[in-house]
């Protein structure tokens, strides 16, 4: 087996009286593309965000490469979001900022580099996610397709270890998504990146995930492999992957 390096161990987590969590257990192997699926408000993108700072949980602990994350405090937080990027669901690029000065943003902000190992580094990056010289183009002026792969050019620039995509195809045509679908697994493959993917489109899911977790009830309930998740039997995984919450309804949990 892999080597583990993210562990969530009996997690807890309430938002005043609702309960989103109430023992969430997992472990995230090296290397591997880990896609975290569930209902509407089972709590897939807070995973996420308390993995990086945004949400602390009430109980339990989050390793991150044998580190406990839990209760850092701001300062200690900069060297795992170094380690760690986040590709948002709306890309969360800058209007104001150009393509170029867009991706440039984290390296700046991580101090990566000087102003001509960024500029290599834009093209670079643009170029592994299959897009041109659009360095000196604005957001508004490139499709929403293109944003994403902006987006991802972003999170990819300062080298990290893990990337986290919350909903990454949610918007985007067929071609699109099958594009973006296509770039996880390339980066994967490319820069031996672990990767959890938060969405609610199946087909992405049998098409990316090395392994699935299912949120339901509270809980991690079922962890495996795509075909092991197509031989389970219990309603609330079968149901979804066939085709009802898990394909037709969109999301925010």
């Amino acid at each position: 087996m892999s080597e583990t390096i993210i562990s969530y161990r009996n997690v807890t987590k309430s938002f005043g009286s609702n309960r989103i969590y109430r023992d969430i257990t997992l472990d995230i192997h090296k290397g591997e593309t880990l896609c975290i699926i569930g209902g509407s408000g089972t709590g897939k993108s807070v995973m996420m965000k308390m993995l990086v700072g945004l949400l602390e949980p009430d109980a339990g602990d989050i390793e991150f490469f044998g580190q406990s994350i839990v209760g850092l405090k701001p300062h200690q937080w900069l060297d795992i979001r170094r380690r760690v990027a986040m590709l948002f669901q709306g890309g969360a690029l800058f209007d104001s900022l150009t393509v170029g000065e867009n991706i440039q943003y984290p390296m700046i902000e991580h101090k990566w580099g000087d102003k001509s190992k960024r500029e290599k580094r834009v093209s670079e990056v643009l170029e592994m996610v299959g897009l041109g010289k659009i360095e000196d183009l604005y957001p508004a002026e490139i499709s929403g397709g293109m944003k994403k792969r902006v987006a991802l050019a972003r999170a990819i620039a300062v080298e990290p270890e893990v990337l986290l995509y919350d909903e990454p195809t949610t918007g985007l045509d067929p071609i699109s998504i099958r594009r973006i679908n296509g770039l996880i697994r390339n980066l994967q493959e490319r820069l031996n990146v672990t990767s959890m993917v938060v969405t609610h489109e199946m087909p992405s899911v049998f098409t990316i995930a090395d392994r699935i977790a299912m949120l339901h009830d509270q809980h991690i309930a079922f962890v495996g492999t795509p075909e092991e998740a197509k031989a389970i039997k219990e309603p609330w995984l079968a149901d979804f992957i066939i085709g009802g919450e898990g394909v037709l309804k969109e999301e925010n949990g």
